[in-house]
């Protein structure tokens, strides 16, 4: 059996052991890659996988759980043992990560309880989720023979609160479902977020570890401070070292030049251990795109999760890669390395659509209809993610102009009447006036509502914007309209649309369009949507998540595990009326030339 120790160092089978670990979240990445992943982390000269565990993807609803195909984390950690790597498993309620809500499941939007904190409502649900997934990791650790080396216990609470009964029930937690591998923290480098985020007052030594990106001397020097102000000797570890960052929409691209990180991260791994975050980001697959605020504004992320990591989307090696490996080298003379493994991509062109119908006019193919006096919430509705459609109608009381409103509504909000475009409004527009234009005797009005999900870090993890859907109602004049038809569309349907309604197709609706494309060579490519608005892409079923003309994607990456010999079918569901009668298929991503570049 491996022993595995935290003292002044940490050491393995009685011998120091440094980290050099790397960052790859195998619910971001297909099932059939993870083994190209861990095996270019190992070819790096790498010893350790580090991944979180996504709550609200185990465990969708209330109590039914979901540790199957891309979820299997207990198949990702023993692929990753058969390569010969450790691994950091970190399966806090709360993982940030740029993911949806920071992993927390969104039904607990509905649920009478204080997120992240010792509000025993909320401890108990995170309870029952650890008594499950303890099942599939417990007998993973190295206690029992396994390559789990330490866990964490919450992430980055030093940057949210200082609950420390919090801290302990999700730590008795743990324990009580089996955990008996080192624990740890992580948070900033600085004694606030230290102090903070960290767990010190109980007989168990609980690893505290910081975050950064560079400044390896003065972040290492502020956590040996912290260490030596509570009186430990430990050893010095980065968690989470940035080695990139993530995207927001709307925004150029984040860099940084390769020979910068190189150097930072040469410094680092003198000084102590290092987990590199992210060694591959992979994919915002479906809905799970993250969201960070700035003020009272939202800032939603992008489906590609880049991140500027030495792997990129793809799980290619990048020139950051590379440099990496070279250093690493010179650092570790005798450290085993490999050439890594490279994935091919193929292209096609001129695609043609198949098929083409308006979302209204397949709604009962595609949605469960749910009616109410009042506008409900999407999760008081029962769905945490993507759009609902909220239709209702109303008389004409004057022959001029009505002003209309959406009252509390988020994310984004498109208005028609009539089948005809009358606003789109987003973020603080959404309450602005809409003017009707002429109005006939009785008129159908339709607002559809995407969530762009949610806020997974800071100040606004509990804000009202966290609820989706129009949460007030919507008022014509200074009244709010009443008897609303609520359709929750299920893109899990999509194969049941009835494209023989193209014959009643309108311009200008949000739409679905059907493509079927048969490759030569089965490889990853990207589609071009550059000449659609937005909405989200499904190919055989798999929601490859958002795109936006806004930029700075283009595209969005279809891994080769999403497709099948023969026809593949592609849905394309699009809300600003613009399309195109072909589709392409690139062999990288395809970049908006932003203002900022």
């Amino acid at each position: 059996m491996t022993d595995f120790q935290i003292k002044d160092k940490f050491y393995l089978d009685g011998e120091p052991f440094q980290f050099l670990s790397g960052a790859i979240h195998y619910f971001r990445i297909p099932r059939a890659d993870w083994h190209h992943s861990l095996y270019n982390l190992k070819a790096l000269g790498f010893n350790t996988v580090e991944s979180y565990v996504p709550w609200n993807v185990h465990e969708p609803e209330p109590g039914h759980f979901d540790f199957s195909g891309n979820l299997d984390v207990k198949a990702f950690i023993k692929e990753a043992e058969d390569l010969g790597l450790y691994v950091i498993l970190r399966p806090s309620p709360y993982i940030c990560a740029e993911w949806e809500y920071g992993g927390l499941p969104g039904w607990i939007i509905n649920e009478d309880l204080h997120p992240r904190s010792s509000d025993p409502a909320f401890l108990e649900l995170v309870d029952k989720f650890f008594a499950r997934l303890f099942k599939e990791v417990g007998d993973l650790q190295f206690t029992h023979g396994g390559p789990i080396l330490m866990m964490q216990i919450e992430n980055e609470y030093g940057s949210y609160g200082e609950d420390k009964d919090y801290l302990k029930g999700v730590y008795d937690s743990m324990k009580a479902h089996g955990a008996d591998v080192p624990l740890c923290t992580s948070d900033g480098a600085w004694l606030a977020t230290l102090r903070a985020g960290t767990l010190t007052d109980i007989d168990e030594d609980i690893l505290i570890t910081g975050n950064f990106g560079s400044k390896a001397k003065e972040n290492f020097g502020n956590l040996k401070d912290f260490h030596d102000k509570i009186g430990k000797e430990w050893p010095l570890m980065v968690m989470e070292f940035w080695c990139g960052w993530f995207n927001r929409w709307g925004e150029p691209i984040v860099t940084r030049e390769t020979d910068e990180l190189v150097e930072a991260l040469r410094e680092a791994v003198q000084l102590g251990s290092v987990n590199l975050y992210m060694f591959q980001g992979g994919t915002n697959f479906g809905f799970m795109n993250g969201c960070s605020a700035r003020g009272t504004h939202d800032l939603h992320q992008i489906t590609s999760y880049d991140y500027g990591a030495p792997l990129d989307e793809q799980g290619n090696p990048t020139e950051k890669y590379y440099a990496i490996q070279k250093m690493i080298k010179e650092e570790f003379p005798d450290i085993e390395q490999a050439e890594p493994l490279v994935k091919e991509s193929t292209e096609q062109a001129n695609v043609q659509l198949q098929g083409k119908v308006n979302l209204v006019d397949s709604l009962d193919q595609v949605a469960d209809r749910v009616d109410s006096l009042y506008t409900r919430s999407m999760d008081e509705l029962g769905q945490h993610y993507g759009y609902i459609l909220y239709q209702t109608d109303f008389v004409k009381d004057v022959d001029e102009e009505e002003r209309l409103r959406v009252i509390d509504g988020r994310d984004r909000a498109h208005v028609f009447l009539n089948d005809k475009h009358l606003a789109t409004q987003y973020q603080e527009e959404i309450g602005e006036d809409i003017t009707t234009g002429p109005l006939e005797e009785s008129n159908k009005l339709d607002v559809l509502v995407e969530n762009m999900g949610r806020v997974n870090y800071g100040h606004k993890l509990l804000a009202d914007t966290q609820e989706k859907g129009i949460r007030q109602g919507v008022t014509s004049d200074l009244h709010f309209l009443t008897n609303w038809r609520q359709y929750l569309i299920d893109f899990d349907r999509v194969d049941q649309i009835d494209y023989s309604l193209e014959k009643d197709f309108k311009e200008g609706l949000p739409s679905f369009y059907k493509f079927n494309v048969t490759f030569d060579d089965l490889e990853d490519t990207y589609i071009d949507l550059s000449d659609f608005g937005k909405g989200i892409v499904l190919v055989n079923g798999h929601n490859l998540g958002r795109f936006w003309d806004l930029g700075p994607t283009l595209s969005l990456y279809l891994p080769k595990a999403f497709l099948k010999e023969g026809v593949n079918e592609v849905t394309i569901f699009e809300t600003e009326g613009k399309y195109a009668p072909s589709l392409s298929f690139k062999a990288n991503h395809v970049y908006k030339k932003m203002e900022e570049d």
